[in-house]
């Protein structure tokens, strides 16, 4: 009998309406609970059978705006549309090539991670990574000169310093992410479309200009990488690409890395030995002094983190054949300066929406502790947009001996993470999960309505200019990047 039902009878007939309720109460009961857990302890304590729905309001209060843009005529067809033609991007590694002709970049253009920021709010790290890149252009003779002209906004002939965000020229790059004219990059095209995204060479953990170290170590480093390991790189790449097995399938290498335990952003190790494994016969037959050919390897081998820089640009490929569909709510960047984090959204073009970076927390190198952490910083969260990175946690348990947490909470992290995106990904699967597919491309009405905010795995760089990098850990985007987001597309709706 429902409880419906018993009110009838109880206002036909009060004595049967009593035994019926009697009833009632004595029989199997399940309760539904919404909101919180108070009501539902005590039910279950009693033995009652509680049906939890883990539901709270919208973000921000933003109940009118969600309205809005759920019931958009556009959003169904849009969405699918964003969504379908990101997974449908291919990625193969077509070149590597110098900054300056690749980006075109002439003295004094720097790009960085992130959305756009001034030399006046940049973090400790970002400061130091463009320090370190204007002396390895040689355009400062010692780490103070290089602060007073960036400080200045100008070089010493008068030039103008300008800084953008990578995002900007179709690139990324790793934690400060600065890209300068001298520096070289990869180039990952689409086969089926020919477009193409660009990222910075890997230099490997510790104390390297991406965490924002600027020490003779670290220049030194940069000069080799542009004198030998870019262009030995760019030979063996090109002379792949030009045979019959054509060039390398970066979003293949990237699939079975899943399979293999990697997560694509801060475990990349089957991803760079597949890749090494692929360029090592090229390398082998350039006839460069085999000096350099071993110095190569050996580099590359021996730095783990060497094919986040490819992964990354494929990411970036991809979402960005989501971008400018008018009506999706489809998350195509999230990026950090150190400073601010930003989001972009396919229906509301160019338009950053940025909220504080947060530190994360997780493990610390040495005797560094919470204390010497800069918030949250660099482009690599490009991976978690396009489903991998922390949304695909659960496919690299061993991830979380570098980052902190249980394998658990590697599990249950990919779990949450299909709560607010749109798809699935029919290459990058999860073999854990049955080889489900990863949970691809954030919905900002999603996040907006469940309150659950993107999982992102990252490096933490020291907050001093210089010090290179602290730990690694995990960190959520501030919630404001998705209320401003979802209000501007609500704007976008007649």
């Amino acid at each position: 009998m429902t409880q419906q039902t018993a009110d009838q009878a109880a206002q036909a007939d009060p004595a049967q309406g009593e035994q019926n309720a009697q009833a009632l109460l004595a029989g199997p009961q399940s309760i539904v609970t919404v909101g919180v857990d108070l009501f539902a302890d005590a039910l279950v304590a009693q033995s009652v059978d509680v049906q939890r729905v883990d539901w709270r309001p919208p973000l921000g209060g933003t109940e009118a705006e969600v309205q809005k843009v759920l019931f958009d005529a556009r959003r169904a067809e849009a969405n699918a549309t964003a969504i379908s033609r990101v997974l449908a991007t291919g990625a193969v590694l077509v070149d590597v090539r110098p900054a300056s002709e690749a980006l075109e970049m002439s003295p004094g253009m720097f790009f960085h991670a992130g959305p756009p920021i001034t030399w006046e709010r940049a973090s400790g790290p970002l400061r130091g990574a463009l320090m370190g890149a204007m002396l390895f252009e040689g355009l400062a003779d010692s780490p103070e000169e290089a602060e007073k002209l960036l400080a200045a906004g100008q070089l010493r002939d008068g030039t103008p310093i300008t800084l953008d965000s990578c995002h900007h020229h179709r690139a990324v790059g790793p934690m400060a992410g600065v890209i300068s004219p001298g520096m070289w990059v990869f180039e990952i095209a689409d086969p089926a479309t020919g477009r193409s995204t660009f990222c910075s060479l890997n230099e490997g953990l510790g104390k390297v200009l991406r965490y924002g170290a600027y020490g003779p170590e670290v220049v030194d480093r940069l000069k080799w990488m542009s004198a030998v390991l870019g262009p030995l790189l760019q030979q063996a790449v090109q002379r792949r690409a030009g045979s019959s097995a054509g060039p390398i399938d970066i979003r293949s290498i990237t699939a079975q890395m899943l399979q293999m335990g990697d997560e694509g952003h801060n475990r990349n190790r089957a991803g760079t030995m597949m890749l090494i494994r692929e360029l090592i016969p090229e390398l082998l037959e350039l006839g460069a002094p085999a000096n350099d050919v071993a110095d190569v390897v050996r580099f590359c081998n021996g730095n783990d983190h060497f094919y986040l820089n490819l992964v990354m640009p494929a990411c970036k490929l991809a979402l960005d054949a989501g971008r400018d569909v008018p009506g999706s709510s489809l998350v195509v960047a999230m990026a950090r300066n150190g400073t601010d984090f930003g989001i972009q959204v396919s229906g509301t073009g160019d338009q950053w929406f940025t909220g504080p970076a947060q530190i994360p927390d997780g493990l610390f190198l040495g005797d560094y502790g919470r204390e010497d952490a800069n918030p949250d910083i660099g482009d690599s969260a490009i991976t978690e947009t396009a489903g991998i990175g922390g949304f695909s946690m659960a496919a690299a348990p061993a991830i979380v001996a570098f980052v902190g947490g249980t394998a658990q909470l590697a599990l249950s992290t990919t779990h949450r993470m299909y709560d607010i995106t749109l798809a699935e990904h029919p290459i990058m699967q999860i073999p854990i999960l049955g080889f489900r597919g990863a949970p691809t491309g954030i919905d900002v009405v999603s996040v907006v309505r469940t309150g659950i905010l993107p999982q992102i795995n990252t490096g933490m760089a020291g907050k001093v200019a210089g010090t290179g990098q602290v730990g690694a850990g995990l960190v959520n985007p501030p919630a404001e990047c998705f209320v401003d987001a979802i209000k501007a597309l609500a704007a976008t709706i007649a």
